[in-house]
């Protein structure tokens, strides 16, 4: 930096350097272990669409009780999603965080005990309330270390542990269905067992890891942390200026209530496909190993896509049409799978529809993070999340109440459809707000 000649432009240089420099430790320092952490609490929600491979027949479950306690997570997911963010805003995330992992995984571990209908429904709704904050917590914390300008790519990097859990859990929880009888326990009990302790696990290492605010930031160099401390602090200013920043303000401004819309249709898609993918697979004529190995191949191709299009939205700044695009061909390669005469055709529109879903979710989360500032960021982004995952419970729902009385997948891929498309579509009614919105915090 010494070599730097004087003057506005070797200042701007400097300038770059040092945010470049910055961003990429904290990115380093954070970034990969926030995915981890996505990876297994991804796993500990939707592995129960690889148990039901073995424990529906065990259980006597029919496709609609299935699809109702699969989607039962999220109403204790709603119920309590908004205090949890509030409390990590209050306690700190590395304390909060902490202990919804260690209760999410005593409870994913207690999955092992179902025996029947209703402690199926039971644990089921005490996962997703135990589970409450975990995603939102980890979207409101990112705000606290990343500036707007480098947030898609950031929240794609992080969500990219979804692919990334599909590609290796699915294999995984098919071969611990393999365990079936060992020490007198189903395969499917060792799967709930063996995924789960890893969340207690890590819930201890993320005491010791993580760190709430840049301030705090002892890794970082002195002007490394002043310089994002300062940033951070521009960067909620200019959030203040253009939305709410009190917690009571969101429930008035109808640009949250149709953003949490937006997000429920691509929830809706999202875990309607992700929970009965097993068992849409399974029709190909597979065995239980195979659909692990099989199951995983959409999320290849999204985990290809993802990311990319996170830099893409953050280095034209264009935000509206990179959410749009997505839930558009996500429509499409669901209604080609409801349509497609082969197995290996729907699994080509089974990944494009993977695909779809997963480009346009990490982007999404660009849009109310660059609106709200203050408490109203912790409860917005929150109250977003909560009404957007009822959508996990409408989709995995629907696709077993029609699946039961249809007897086929073809209509509820249809309907999940349907839900990507009027996200898309809404979201490209709220452009021209969005974007007035958004001037000024190069999201365009």
């Amino acid at each position: 930096m010494s070599n730097v000649i004087g003057g506005s432009d070797g200042q701007s240089q400097v300038a770059q350097g040092l945010e470049a420099q910055t961003i990429s430790k904290v990115t380093k320092r954070l970034v990969p272990f926030l995915v981890l952490l996505y990876i297994i609490a991804y796993l500990d929600r939707v592995n129960v669409g690889y148990a039901a491979l073995t424990f529906k027949k065990d259980l006597a479950l029919s496709d609609t009780a299935f699809g109702l306690g699969a989607g039962i997570f999220f109403f204790g997911y709603f119920l309590f999603e908004v205090p949890s963010n509030i409390f990590l805003e209050k306690f700190g995330a590395r304390k909060w965080i902490a202990r919804i992992m260690i209760t999410w995984g005593i409870v994913s571990v207690a999955m092992a005990l179902t025996k029947g209908e209703t402690s199926f429904y039971i644990l089921r709704f005490i996962l997703g309330a135990a589970e409450a904050g975990f995603f939102p917590g980890i979207i409101l914390y990112l705000t606290y270390w990343f500036p707007t300008v480098h947030r898609a790519r950031i929240v794609a990097s992080f969500m990219f542990g979804i692919p990334v859990c599909v590609i290796f859990g699915a294999p995984l929880s098919s071969l611990l269905l393999e365990m079936n009888g060992i020490g007198g326990l189903a395969g499917w009990q060792w799967l709930f067992i063996i995924e789960g302790l890893p969340a207690v696990i890590l819930g201890f290492v993320t005491l010791n890891y993580l760190t709430d605010k840049p301030k705090d930031a002892t890794w970082l160099q002195n002007d490394e942390r002043a310089w994002l401390v300062n940033a951070m602090e521009k960067d909620a200013a200019t959030r203040a200026s253009k939305g709410p920043t009190h917690f009571a303000a969101i429930f008035t401004d109808s640009r949250v209530l149709l953003l949490a819309l937006v997000y429920l249709g691509l929830i809706v898609g999202l875990y309607g496909v992700g929970l009965w993918l097993p068992q849409i697979v399974k029709k190909f004529g597979l065995t239980n190993l195979q659909v692990g190995f099989v199951g995983a191949i959409p999320y290849v191709f999204a985990a290809i896509v993802m990311i990319p299009w996170g830099r893409s939205s953050d280095r034209t700044g264009e935000r509206i049409y990179h959410v749009a695009i997505p839930a558009i061909v996500g429509f499409a390669g669901l209604i080609g799978a409801a349509y497609a005469p082969t197995p290996v055709i729907s699994l080509i529109a089974l990944s494009v529809a993977a695909c779809g879903i997963l480009a346009a979710l990490p982007t999404f989360w660009s849009l109310p993070t660059a609106i709200l500032g203050g408490s109203a960021a912790a409860g917005g982004i929150a109250l977003i999340n909560s009404v957007g995952n009822l959508g996990g419970f409408l989709g995995p729902y629907l696709v077993g109440y029609i699946k039961d009385m249809t007897q086929t997948f073809e209509i509820p891929l249809i309907v999940l459809g349907c839900f990507m498309l009027a996200s898309g579509i809404l979201v490209l009614m709220m452009g021209p707000s969005l974007r007035k919105a958004m001037a000024g915090t190069s999201s365009k």
